[in-house]
């Protein structure tokens, strides 16, 4: 370089060494859409609930029993000065739970006027799947849990898309009266 190079001949000569010594951008992988839900296991079963239909997770609280309801209402929670009725989704659907206490948790599912705490297996935590290994049919089912399934995806174990929507309007999951 020599003093009689304008200052643009200068700066385009420094662009020029830095480009043929930069390193080239890593390859660009094509995006894979996902779908996220809440995961969680039931009596067994490995499910997964859409985000949206779950508004919280909490350990199981303590609750005052309900004369008059149904065994799977276990009862009714102040959880943060609300009413929260407790149901044992497992009784619900005519098995036992089986998970410890310390491992159970409480699916919240708020829509509309209606509140509900389901209490399952476990929580798994989010649940990512690639969207094309998503299928509509389902493995053999029990006729209690088979109208709330959506779908299934597949990974190394079957993950089933349970509707706590379709659940709340389910006439026998509202009809708690003994």
């Amino acid at each position: 370089m020599t003093g009689t190079q304008s200052p643009f001949s200068l700066l385009v000569d420094i662009a020029n060494r830095c480009r043929s010594q930069a390193a080239g951008l890593p390859a660009q992988k094509e995006a894979v859409q996902t779908w996220s839900g809440i995961g969680f296991r039931l009596a067994g079963r490995y499910l997964v609930a859409p985000m949206g239909e779950v508004s919280e997770i909490l350990h199981e609280p303590r609750f005052t029993l309900l004369p008059g309801v149904k065994s799977w209402v276990r009862g009714v929670a102040n959880v943060r000065g609300r009413l929260l009725p407790i149901i044992d989704l497992c009784g619900f659907f005519g098995q036992e739970l089986t998970g410890t206490r310390k491992q159970r948790r409480v699916l919240v599912v708020e829509r509309g006027e209606l509140l509900a705490g389901l209490i399952v297996d476990e929580v798994l935590g989010m649940q990512h799947f690639p969207v094309d290994s998503f299928a509509e049919t389902l493995p053999p089912l029990e006729a209690s849990i088979a109208p709330f399934i959506q779908g299934v995806f597949q990974s190394d174990v079957p993950w089933l898309v349970f509707s706590p929507r379709e659940l709340s309007n389910d006439q026998a999951f509202m009809d708690v009266a003994v």
